[in-house]
């Protein structure tokens, strides 16, 4: 979207906030924690900050390029993996969206480095007026010089007020895409690389879900569920959310049966086709006539 003036600061606000979280959340990777005390620990560290999570906080590990959120029982222990964090906040309807690579184990330097890399590389061609396919190229380019894929499904995107995902999408490759970034657009370039085929697939099993229509459940027994899914304000959740206030076998209904009715949306796991180890790099910037501001970051 197009930011106003008068909206500037809220925005900036949540990129700080966003960036001062992903920085957090960095410092508690490491081998023997569990991960889902890190995104526990993230999700907090946003509220404590003053804003709300823009989606719940993501580590996807190894081949799995995003949208993994564990759930209340997951067991995932942190040794040698290639983390992606992801991580945002939303403050006042403003919104942040980040992410950075962990190589744990030490193995993925090169790999780490080409996504961080095309990051840069996008936000130096990024400005008013400029194609988004010229982006995408700076990003493939990067990556290619690496020895190394862009995830071609996998792109960047606009972000709107209290909508994490809107226009324009921002390829991770030169896609021929004519349509030129506007003055005071804000945007998510994040830049997947992987030592796959460059293609990712829906996995199954979604534990994040996000509320897309107004309607009322006609079921009775959901309804309470309902109610709190809509306190979330239609920014996405988290399934282990709700299983603070609600019964497992009733969260399980509720997530089912909102899903059938077209209420809730799910976000599954993406996994990189041929299993390829993928990194992952994200800012959010806000785009000027001469360049970019980058909103996410910590600041003094």
């Amino acid at each position: 979207m197009i930011v106003e003036e008068s909206d500037l600061e809220n925005w900036r606000k949540a990129g700080k906030i966003s960036a001062i979280a992903l920085d957090y959340g960095i410092k508690l990777i490491k081998k023997g924690i569990p991960l889902l005390e890190v995104c526990d620990a993230v999700d907090a560290k946003i509220i404590e900050l003053g804003a709300k999570p823009s989606f719940p906080a993501q580590i996807s590990v190894d081949h799995i390029a995003a949208h993994y959120c564990p759930d209340a029982d997951d067991k995932t222990i942190l040794d040698s993996q290639v983390c992606k964090l992801d991580v945002g906040a939303c403050f006042e309807g403003a919104m942040g969206d980040n992410a950075a690579t962990v190589d744990l184990g030490g193995n993925y330097s090169d790999l780490v480095a080409a996504s961080e890399k095309a990051l840069a590389a996008a936000i130096k061609v990024a400005r008013a007026g400029v194609a988004l396919g010229e982006v995408g190229r700076a990003i493939q380019e990067t990556i290619a010089l690496y020895g190394f894929s862009p995830i071609r499904n996998l792109s960047g995107h606009g972000l709107g007020k209290f909508e994490i995902h809107t226009g324009p999408t921002v390829p991770n490759f030169d896609n021929g895409d004519k349509t030129v970034l506007q003055e005071n657009e804000v945007i998510a370039i994040e830049p997947f690389a992987t030592t796959g085929k460059g293609v990712i697939y829906e996995s199954s099993n979604a534990q994040v879900f996000m509320q897309v229509s107004d309607k009322q459940t006609r079921e009775p027994a959901v309804r309470k569920v309902l109610e709190k899914i809509r306190s979330y304000g239609k920014l996405p959740f988290a399934r282990r959310w709700l299983l603070k206030e609600f019964p497992a076998i009733k969260v399980a209904l509720a997530v089912r049966i909102l899903g059938q009715q077209g209420i809730i949306h799910s976000f599954p796991p993406l996994i990189e086709e041929a299993k390829g180890i993928v990194s992952q790099a994200e800012k959010t910037v806000l785009v000027k006539r001469d360049g970019c501001e980058v909103l996410t970051v910590a600041g003094d």
